[in-house]
């Protein structure tokens, strides 16, 4: 691995915000390939903050601040990526359910996502059920990824199921939940397909279900 690559990695790992961008500017400055800073730097720094979190050396404040560093990183890369390198694996769609305003966890599902390949239509948050309808038939997508963080909102979870079935697509597209109030027992409940412990395994537990 490249030393400016390797410092990328070291600073997901630290959790260092300030300098993060600076690092992958002088990464990009020695003519290293962006995909190769995200999935190099970004991704396996992430990979060691997930084993961290699972280990109980990071918390949860660790996990979102590491979301941070990702998306300051991505704000520089962002616009030197190469777009028709991404999607090779296919389309995933993201969305925090209707009524949860909460993202970090998504939006770091979202990178690791795209950093291993697949082209990412991220919905956003409070997003309604017809909003997910639309966005999985238009982009003809073959994995639906449902963040929700608020107890109140699993309902959404049915609803949009119901949704996608209403519309002939629930068994085109493959769905994961993630979020501290989900669980197996959860997906089993809301006849999903997967669940997701946590954003650092995301990108196993899709290749999962698409592959099952």
């Amino acid at each position: 691995m490249k030393e400016s690559v390797r410092m990328v990695k070291e600073a997901i790992v630290d959790l260092d915000l300030d300098n993060i961008q600076g690092l992958i500017k002088k990464a990009l400055d020695e003519g290293v390939d962006p995909w190769n800073i995200i999935k190099e730097g970004m991704g396996e720094g992430m990979t060691v903050v997930g084993e961290r979190f699972e280990s109980g050396e990071y918390f949860l404040a660790d996990l979102i601040l590491a979301g941070e560093v990702m998306k300051e990183g991505m704000a520089v890369l962002d616009e030197k990526i190469d777009k028709k390198d991404a999607g090779k694996k296919g389309t995933v769609v993201l969305a925090t359910v209707k009524g949860d305003i909460h993202d970090i966890g998504k939006n770091i599902v979202g990178i690791m996502l795209a950093a291993s390949d697949y082209s990412v239509v991220d919905l956003g948050v409070d997003v309604s059920e017809d909003k997910i309808v639309a966005a999985v038939r238009d982009a003809k997508a073959p994995a639906l990824g449902l963040s929700i963080l608020l107890t109140t909102m699993i309902g959404s979870i049915k609803d949009t199921v119901d949704a996608l079935a209403e519309a002939g697509l629930r068994d085109k597209v493959k769905i994961v939940i993630g979020g501290a109030c989900t669980s197996e027992k959860l997906a089993k409940e809301m006849g999903v397909d997967a669940y997701g412990e946590d954003a650092v395994k995301a990108v196993k537990v899709f290749q999962d279900v698409l592959s099952a």
